[in-house]
């Protein structure tokens, strides 16, 4: 029998949860979906694995079972993986850095030129990840070290060193009746459209469409989106506005987008992140050191 290890990680990730909403959060997926890979599972496994109630999700025998062997063995194919892509960037001389939107902003080319100096003969390959993936594919181990936003599903589980600070603004059509304005209370917009990330990204999207700055108001979804260029073309189309870095004013500056500062948020930080399996790469640490100078 094969199973996909996509299908343990789904099930680790229930039995530890307990709760299948706060687990699909935590792998960005969907619920409908994750549920449907846990029956998946429990058939080719032949027992039911979770005992489901309004409490949440219950390992049952077979289940508890399941869950004395699986984390040991998705522990060993990561190392196995790891050791395998350090092994290869060795030979390769490439560093895998991942990133969303910006990366660190005007620092990211002295970061790289800093490593490069560092290390001669070595290169920083940035691979651009789409906003349903906060990690930039940390999480998944596509990268070896990110430049991400923060906060970010799953930080507590990294390794994480905040790099700079800069206010949220928003961004908005420059039609817009407030677009004139210098400054703008986001108590204003609480009933405005906002195009957002997906669903499955849970707190990273809760966290763009400031939900603790809302006292309880109801956010109204125009658009979702996956990318700046859908982003731009949502807002500047008039589907809705968006909480966005200071920062985006410089980098996505576009015709039919204005950027105004706004008050009642609180800042976004940019961070350099690694695994706690990279605690020992030299070559990681490096970078992360490049990026505390920078």
């Amino acid at each position: 029998m094969d199973v996909d290890t996509r299908l343990l990680r789904y099930f680790v990730a229930v039995a530890d949860e307990g709760n299948l909403t706060r687990a699909a959060h935590r792998l960005f997926v969907t619920q409908p979906a994750l549920t449907k890979q846990i029956k998946h599972l429990e058939t080719l496994m032949g027992a039911q694995l979770f005992v489901r109630s309004r409490a949440g999700m219950a390992l049952t025998e077979p289940g508890r079972a399941l869950a004395l062997r699986a984390p040991a063995l998705l522990a060993a194919l990561d190392d196995a993986a790891r050791e395998t892509r350090t092994a290869a960037s060795q030979v390769t001389r490439v560093l895998r850095v991942g990133f969303l939107a910006s990366a660190a902003n005007e620092a990211t080319a002295r970061i790289v030129k800093a490593f490069t100096d560092r290390r001669p003969g070595w290169r920083v390959g940035m691979r651009q990840a789409n906003w349903s993936d906060p990690s930039a594919g940390l999480a998944d181990g596509e990268v070896d070290v990110a430049l991400l936003r923060l906060p970010f599903p799953g930080q507590d589980r990294m390794r994480v060193e905040a790099l700079a600070t800069e206010p949220r603004w928003v961004a908005l059509p420059s039609t817009h009746p407030l677009a004139g304005r210098d400054q703008i209370s986001f108590r204003e917009l609480w009933d405005e459209p906002f195009v957002a990330a997906r669903s499955e990204t849970g707190s990273w999207r809760d966290y763009w469409l400031a939900i603790d700055a809302r006292d309880g108001h109801q956010v109204r979804i125009g658009a979702v989106t996956d990318q700046p260029d859908e982003w731009l073309n949502a807002i500047a189309n008039g589907y809705g506005i968006a909480l966005a870095p200071a920062s985006a004013a410089r980098f996505y500056a576009r015709p039919g987008v204005a950027y105004r500062p706004v008050t009642g948020v609180s800042p976004t930080r940019i961070g350099v992140a690694w695994t706690p399996s990279a605690d020992a790469d030299p070559v990681v640490h490096d970078f992360v050191r490049c990026c505390l100078n920078s």
